[in-house]
């Protein structure tokens, strides 16, 4: 944790230091309130001991310099003061300080204070980090690590908009792995879990920076590629589908050279959509129940003509390699 010491006074500055070299903590210390707020300005300041009264910013106007910034951490603000005025003290923290120490000082008080806000900053920090689990548990796939198909909803809906408001293509690739059922018949469950995450592996590693990809339910997967027109999309939807053919998985001596292979049809919204009856750009459709429809349906194509293909939903089907 950094903690930085804001006062005009060195000696303080000195003794404040020593003091809280117990905590080994970083320790920062700033001569004045500018000098201070260039310093949390970088935002990696936890815990902030200011003087009342220093040249520039004083201690209170830091204080609500700091409240009004858009820091992603909360930084912990003890207003230092030679003011014991209860007017003045109730001034402090109604200007955002959340706690306060009155010239002179005792050590053991500073470090009560200090503790006090540490303590607090760990149960804020925790509180965080358990609520960012708790996201990635509501939006993410716990066997691949994927976007789940909520997650999944809420992203494309983003990305739709996106694409609408620049009147650039969005394409979407769902794809499918052909007899999974047969896999989990065969070799288990666990087999099948470690098929799902090496294709997901293989599925990402062949995408561009831009594109992503989530788990839609049991073994499809959904792929959004931004201004990607049809074409595009269906050179990569067989880059990933030729990929995957390509994998051996051998995972033990029961399951030796298994071959597992994908179908993936491709939906389009807006100008990329070229095919013949299709919308001009001056009435593209972006609906996104519509262009997830349209890749399911191709993908039904690509089943319907034999799998481990890639289709759109009127153009010609991708026969595989």
């Amino acid at each position: 944790m950094k903690i930085l010491i804001a006062d005009d006074e060195k000696v303080i500055r000195k003794i404040i230091e020593a003091s809280l070299r117990v905590f080994n903590d970083e320790i920062l210390t700033a001569p004045g309130g500018d000098e201070a707020w260039e310093i949390i300005s970088q935002g990696e300041v936890s815990l902030v001991i200011t003087d009342w009264i220093m040249p520039g910013l004083s201690g209170v106007d830091l204080i609500q310099k700091v409240r009004q910034a858009d820091f992603q951490h909360y930084v912990y603000m003890v207003l230092l003061t030679a003011r014991s005025d209860k007017n003045d003290i109730v001034a402090g923290l109604e200007a955002g300080a959340d706690d306060y120490l009155v010239k002179p000082f005792s050590v053991p008080e500073l470090r009560a204070r200090i503790s006090i806000g540490k303590r607090i900053l760990n149960y804020q920090l925790r509180l965080q980090e358990t609520q960012a689990r708790l996201l990635d548990m509501a939006t993410h796939d716990s066997l691949t690590g994927l976007l789940n198909r909520r997650a999944l909803y809420d992203q494309l809906g983003a990305e739709l908009e996106r694409a609408s408001h620049g009147r650039v293509p969005l394409s979407v690739i769902m794809f499918d792995i052909d007899h999974f059922k047969k896999v989990n018949d065969t070799y288990g469950h666990l087999v099948g879990d470690k098929v799902l995450c090496l294709v997901t592996k293989k599925i990402e590693k062949n995408l561009r920076p831009y594109d992503w990809v989530g788990r839609w339910g049991g073994e499809e997967f959904l792929v959004v590629m931004r201004q990607t027109t049809e074409e595009e999309a269906v050179k990569i939807a067989e880059r990933i589908r030729t990929s995957i053919a390509e994998i051996r998985f051998d995972f033990t001596k029961d399951v030796e050279d298994l071959r597992v292979y994908v179908s993936g049809g491709v939906g389009v919204a807006g100008p990329g959509r070229v095919a013949p009856g299709e919308p001009a750009p001056d009435s593209e459709n972006w609906d996104m129940d519509d262009l997830v429809h349209r890749a399911d349906m191709a993908l039904y194509r690509a089943k319907q003509s034999g799998r481990n293909r890639v289709c759109t939903m009127e153009g010609s089907v991708q026969e595989p390699v």
